[in-house]
């Protein structure tokens, strides 16, 4: 609280006149990073574009927004656990919001018969799930671009890892 007090220039007891606590702050940054993380996705999951090019711009506006924004995107991946029942309530309500969006462009690609007939839900949590954990090891400057894992990444959901037979890899 008191970092956030210096942060924002006033008194750590002068934060409680503007927020009854640490769970609404913590709500409250939980909101803004799922604001923006849906603001990023609706466009795309809705746009008329075919299912793989919608998926591969989602996947790489998804990591450009998690790294320009790591600090942000480790409390809304790592901190939701920590509020309380009627606050997480609100939160997983908002997140599911957003987890709608990418199952609609797996719907999409499944329906319009672009990607393989596969669980909806469970495609949606693996390809959330790879993209999340880049917060615990990508470093920016490194062996690859963002730009590079996000087409990697799709790549790999897009093709599989089975051999082709011309010999090509996947990714």
């Amino acid at each position: 609280m008191q970092d956030i007090a210096d942060a924002v220039g006033l008194q750590k007891a002068s934060l409680y006149h503007h927020v009854s606590g640490k769970q609404e702050i913590l709500a409250a940054i939980l909101d803004e990073a799922l604001d923006r993380l849906i603001a990023d996705l609706q466009p795309i999951a809705e746009s008329s574009q075919p299912p793989e090019e919608r998926l591969r711009r989602a996947v790489r506006q998804y990591l450009l927004r998690v790294t320009a924004s790591a600090d942000l995107a480790a409390v809304l991946l790592l901190e939701h656990r920590s509020l309380e029942p009627p606050l997480r309530q609100e939160h997983i309500q908002r997140r599911d919001r957003y987890e709608r969006l990418w199952r609609k462009i797996v719907h999409d690609g499944i329906a319009s018969g672009a990607f393989a007939p596969v669980d909806e839900a469970t495609t949606t949590f693996a390809l959330l799930g790879v993209q999340n954990w880049l917060i615990t090891w990508f470093r920016p400057g490194g062996r690859l671009t963002v730009e590079q894992l996000a087409d990697g990444f799709c790549d790999l959901f897009l093709d599989g890892l089975r051999p082709r037979p011309d010999g090509r890899s996947a990714g």
